[in-house]
């Protein structure tokens, strides 16, 4: 599960990040470099977290007009990451052409909408109608179409998906939260437990772990909880 278990890095120095995976030890298996610590370290920091035997999520939701999207995945993609992300909100010709810029064995995936979106802000705020769950799907068919491997989705989301679009659709999750866990500015959540019994194949696990004074007993636990919901 360790493989499947994708701890996000939110952190703002290269010193700090470089401390959070020795400290999270060898169960650690792939991490997510967000907008922060990419920004503040810049790409050289992705070949030394691969130097360390890690996967890498770069998480930078590229989302523009499609010819620089695609000149901007081209050039994240030669940096050796093993899944990249952009807006499906960008639309089908934009991320058709984003995934055909790629230029090494990256995973692209699209976000759909963010685990921070509930049914107020989805409807009155960015005034798209209908439900969470049709706006997920709407986004994600328009991915598979374009030739993205999967989405970013709330794992609320996950069973339809599949059911739609096949299980072979890749489905990354945020929003994930160990019982009992501050929830923080995340709406739509689960706990690792359950969203791998219905269907996740990679969970997105930040401040749970992070932000933890015991981060390699928060990791193992996150595992442990992950080993329970297989079915």
């Amino acid at each position: 599960m360790n493989n499947r278990l994708i701890v996000a890095l939110d952190l703002n120095s290269k010193a700090e990040a470089l401390q959070a995976v020795k400290e999270l030890g060898p169960k650690l298996s792939f991490v997510k470099v967000g907008m922060e610590l990419f920004y503040s370290t810049g790409p050289d920091f992705i070949a030394s977290l691969k130097d360390l035997g890690l996967k890498v999520f770069l998480d930078l939701k590229v989302h523009d007009i499609p010819n620089t999207a695609k000149r901007a995945i081209a050039v994240l993609s030669r940096l050796g990451c093993d899944m990249l992300n952009l807006h499906c909100s960008g639309g089908l010709t934009m991320m058709r052409q984003a995934s055909e810029a790629l230029e090494a064995d990256t995973l692209l995936i699209g976000v759909t909408q963010l685990t921070s979106t509930d049914q107020e802000v989805l409807n009155k705020q960015l005034g798209i109608p209908g439900t969470v769950e049709d706006s997920v799907l709407n986004y994600a068919s328009l991915a598979k179409e374009a030739g993205l491997a999967g989405v970013v989705c709330s794992p609320h989301e996950v069973v339809r998906l599949k059911k739609e679009l096949g299980p072979e659709f890749i489905t990354v999750t945020p929003g994930v939260r160990p019982a009992g866990n501050d929830i923080q500015d995340q709406k739509r959540v689960m706990t690792p437990r359950e969203a791998i019994a219905i269907g996740s194949d990679y969970l997105v696990v930040g401040r749970p772990i992070i932000g933890s004074e015991d981060r390699r007993g928060a990791l193992e636990k996150i595992i442990e909880d992950m080993e329970a919901g297989k079915r």
